[in-house]
């Protein structure tokens, strides 16, 4: 008895170190790296955002406080502005914390605001992180799926200065694992602590609301399937679900303040006006210019595929076909298993976002950002796919299947690995990476509307795409307004611009 406790007090503390010494080294990449990134262009405007919201909350509470800072007559009123239908439960934090620590001093309040996005993407590992451990009851899979979201190129640039889409997919996917956790040990703190993370992603983005939607769907099945006995019987779950309703409409309308004169009236609005988003601009996509409204069924599972690495679409397959096998030959009884109920929620997830834009034809541009909150469940997929072939590397009973299996795991571990070099290869500018095209960052089409984003310092829109041509002018096909601009502004500063070619006309694909 003495030596299997000992066994597990050495297993539990191989666990803190190792999880713990991942964690601390994200965290130290950030604290390196955050710097090396500029503004995006939307950034400002959130900034902006924050700033509008914070005035009228001080007009509220200390309105001579406010009166006596110098330019709030500049920051326009919260009545009647046009981002009112944006959330600001990040932006409002980063006002007051620029206010307290970098007044008058624009680069620190960015750098700041960068270190802050990457904090909060952090945090949304690590609830991956926690969430993959419970699907494959074991930590080391959870840290795998931890560091394939860290190893996603595109993602771990964008943590630096997305704080839209990669801070709303950071608290949805944190969300997931509190509704995950909520499910398991139902009680009123947990019911808590899932309100407010469901608010939080809400208050970001209103697409959180999805987060609502699964949880009554999953409380439902819990309800259904769950024999009464293995339920607990101190805290039931159906009243814990009531107190997350009650706590998440009330922590949505506190975190934000365009919902408080008239909270149900203005959250209908809000959800209305981004459900019919109105963007007049045109995607050039596939050699066409094309209304926001009118893109092909296939724009999102296309730029899907070129900016996620090969070897995760290719195990997402494989994880999403083995599960769908397990749904059609399991019957009834398999719908009884938790476990079975946790994959539907992940299919749910990765899936219903995709059918929604699809289906409703929703307006969607810069590649495929607004539904960046559907990768963590991608990549739950990817792992399994990865536990499905490695059991067919062991198991499989012809010496054709298991060196086939390992193989492929072994190539994928290749591709991995290239992937890495390459991030650190076209950093600052790893968002350009392609999951098909060398690393080739100025060998690249770049455009305002098919994915680039302007980034001081850093073409993070740059998208390889073509070949480097021979001529020292290169011919970049596309319409990028906002990077001829950039290009011609670098030379006119006379900045270095060795390694980038002479841009004399713009396409993509």
């Amino acid at each position: 008895m003495p030596s299997v406790r000992l066994s597990l007090q050495s297993l539990l503390s191989v666990r803190r170190v190792v999880v713990g010494g991942f964690f601390i080294l994200l965290l130290l990449t950030g604290l390196l790296l955050h710097r090396d990134y500029g503004v995006s262009v939307d950034e400002p405007r959130h900034k902006l955002n924050g700033m509008v919201n914070i005035k009228y909350v001080g007009e509220m509470l200390a309105p001579e406080l406010v009166r006596r800072q110098a330019g709030t007559e500049l920051i326009p009123a919260l009545k009647g502005y046009s981002e009112n239908d944006h959330g600001v439960v990040f932006e409002v934090p980063m006002a007051l914390l620029n206010f307290a620590f970098t007044r008058n001093d624009t680069q620190a309040a960015y750098w700041l605001r960068h270190l802050c996005i990457f904090l909060v993407f952090v945090a949304g590992v690590y609830a991956l992180y926690g969430l993959a451990t419970l699907r494959f009851q074991n930590w080391r899979w959870g840290l795998l799926t931890a560091l394939l979201l860290v190893l996603s190129p595109r993602f771990f640039a964008e943590a630096f200065y997305n704080a839209q889409d990669i801070v709303f997919m950071a608290l949805f996917t944190l969300s997931i694992y509190c509704l995950v956790c909520f499910l398991r040990r139902p009680s009123y703190l947990r019911a808590l602590l899932h309100a407010l993370a469901t608010a939080l992603a809400i208050d970001v983005r209103i697409l959180g609301v999805m987060s609502v939607a699964f949880t009554l769907g999953m409380v439902g099945l819990e309800l259904l399937l769950t024999p009464q006995a293995e339920r607990s019987s101190e805290q039931p779950l159906f009243k814990a679900t009531l107190l997350y309703l009650v706590a998440a409409s009330a922590f949505v309308v506190m975190g934000w303040p365009a919902l408080w004169e008239a909270p149900l009236i203005n959250f209908v609005a809000i959800f209305r006006s981004m459900s019919h988003f109105s963007w007049h601009s045109k995607v050039f996509y596939f050699g066409q210019y094309l209304p926001g409204t009118q893109l092909p069924w296939h724009y999102i599972p296309v730029w899907i595929s070129l900016t996620t690495p090969l070897p995760y679409l290719l195990a997402a397959g494989l994880g999403l076909a083995a599960t769908l096998r397990r749904f059609w030959r399991g019957g009834w009884a398999y719908w009884r298993a938790r476990e079975a109920r946790l994959s539907l929620l992940l299919l749910l997830w990765l899936l219903t976002p995709l059918v929604l834009v699809i289906a409703l034809h929703a307006v969607v541009y810069n590649g495929w950002r607004h539904l960046y909150f559907l990768y963590p469940a991608l990549l739950l997929f990817a792992v399994q796919g990865l536990r499905a072939l490695l059991h067919v590397g062991r198991h499989s009973p012809s010496w054709a299947g298991r060196g086939l299996a390992v193989g492929l795991v072994a190539a994928g571990g290749l591709e991995v690995g290239h992937t890495v070099w390459r991030m650190i290869r076209l950093h600052p500018t790893s968002r350009c990476t392609s999951a098909f095209c060398p690393p080739r960052p100025w060998s690249s089409s770049l455009t305002a509307t098919t994915g680039a984003w302007p980034i001081g310092r850093a073409w993070s829109g740059c998208w390889p795409t073509i070949p480097a041509p021979p001529s020292p002018t290169a011919a970049i096909h596309g319409c990028c307004i906002v990077a001829l601009y950039c290009y011609r502004k670098i030379r006119k500063a006379g900045l270095n611009t060795a390694g980038m070619p002479t841009v004399r006309r713009f396409n993509i694909f």
